[in-house]
């Protein structure tokens, strides 16, 4: 069957708001990220802390998905989800993954590279209690990544609304809590005109110490 569609060959950007030299960049990574991050929220673009995590199971096959970033620190980059998801099966399986976050309005990505470990229980259950009720009703009854019938998932989540109208802390689900990626490898991505972007990769050596290159676009 043939679709009709936009010349999407003929679709693109040229890039040039931005230049990303080393004699910009922090020598710590984690610096400069912050240092972006709070450009894209003082930018006001649109959920700033959206990264897609990627993540490859025991069968070898990758797989994608947004997660929102939560916290971060000189250890990691922290998020939260269900540990019975496709995700976290993934992440059990094969502890490496990587975050991808994209600010198309700043011209400018960040990818990382790193390991998945789970958070402590009291780190997961004091985020999980600091959500809303209702992001903390779906995290409790969602079978995260299994077949469901969207009417029964909502009859459940009306019969929880009921049964804790008047009690502010929903039950910790114990298959749901936060992972920290601890990275090994940052690329910083700015676009440039004619397709020259300027990359700029981190890598940790054995001395634990950030060594900096630049890639070609």
């Amino acid at each position: 069957m043939e679709f009709k569609k936009k010349e999407l060959a003929d679709l693109r950007e040229n890039y040039g708001i931005a230049t990303l030299l080393e004699s910009d960049v922090d020598k710590n990574p984690f610096i400069q990220f912050q240092k972006w991050i709070e450009t894209a929220i003082k930018e006001k673009i649109v959920d700033p802390n959206a990264m897609t995590l990627a993540t490859v199971g025991a069968d070898g096959q990758p797989s994608a998905r947004t997660v929102l970033l939560k916290n971060y620190s000189s250890n990691g980059f922290v998020f939260f989800t269900n540990y019975d998801s496709k995700k976290g099966i993934q992440m059990a399986e094969n502890e490496r993954v990587t975050l991808l976050f994209w600010w198309k309005e700043l011209e400018r990505q960040v990818r990382i590279e790193g390991r998945a470990q789970k958070v402590s229980v009291e780190d997961s259950k004091f985020y999980f209690h600091a959500r809303p009720k209702g992001s903390q009703i779906s995290a409790f009854i969602s079978p995260q990544s299994k077949p469901v019938i969207r009417e029964s998932l909502e009859k459940s989540f009306l019969e929880m609304i009921e049964k804790y109208e008047l009690i502010d802390k929903i039950p910790f689900p114990s298959n749901w809590g936060g992972y920290n990626i601890e990275p090994h490898l940052f690329e910083f991505w700015q676009g440039r005109p004619n397709r020259l972007h300027d990359r700029l990769q981190f890598t940790l050596d054995e001395s634990k110490e950030w060594k900096i290159e630049r890639l070609g676009p």
